[in-house]
């Protein structure tokens, strides 16, 4: 029997970091923002919406969407951020439906993870059998955000009070993991988890 797990945590959290892990163990990993940006390549119909959202403005000479124009427009407008989500998350979520079924064809026993940023807000923690929480302090998690995006502590914590705090999402959670003490803990952490559900999987 197969097992569909959702892993989500906040920005600077270590989820990405944690959903290549699990590939690495060989679960199938399904990402979230890969996905999404599939759909929204130039002239399909999810394209076509935002860009009557939000203007052409946010238009790259490719025809791609420029996703930092369009992080700053939702950023300062909830408004127009709830219609994109409201966009692409159901298209999200049956696209990872779709290639979940797709998987159980080849493998009836397969781990599958969905790696998610908005697994919870969106909904999609309801599609699934088990939800992983990435957790860490908040102090780290700032400095993550800095050090990846080059941001300042301001903004830094500007984008972490836009998002769900994490002892908000650890309330969903079956399984926390605390990812304040390096990638060799992550890593035993990720392992010990990967082996449980394994099991359940099976």
């Amino acid at each position: 029997m197969a097992l569909l797990v959702g892993l989500t945590g906040g920005m600077g959290s270590g989820k990405t970091t944690v959903g290549n892990l699990f590939k690495s163990l060989g679960a199938y990993v399904l990402d979230a923002d890969e996905i999404c940006r599939s759909l929204v390549e130039p002239e399909k119909p999810a394209w076509r919406e935002i860009v009557d959202l939000l203007g052409n403005g946010i238009l790259r000479d490719d025809q791609t969407l420029d996703r930092r124009k369009i992080a700053e427009i939702v950023f300062k407008d909830p408004k127009k951020k709830n219609k994109l989500e409201a966009i692409l998350h159901p298209r999200v979520m049956a696209e990872e439906q779709a290639i979940y079924k797709d998987i159980l064809k080849k493998d009836p026993g397969a781990l599958v993870i969905i790696d998610a940023a908005l697994l919870i807000e969106s909904g999609n923690y309801r599609k699934v059998d088990k939800v992983i929480v990435i957790a860490c302090d908040k102090e780290i998690q700032l400095h993550r955000i800095m050090a990846k995006n080059t941001f300042s502590r301001e903004d830094a914590a500007r984008r972490l009070q836009q998002q769900m705090p994490l002892e908000e999402k650890i309330k969903f959670a079956d399984y926390v993991i605390h990812n304040d003490s390096g990638l060799p803990e992550l890593k035993d952490k990720t392992e010990t988890l990967f082996h449980q559900l394994k099991q359940l999987a099976v």
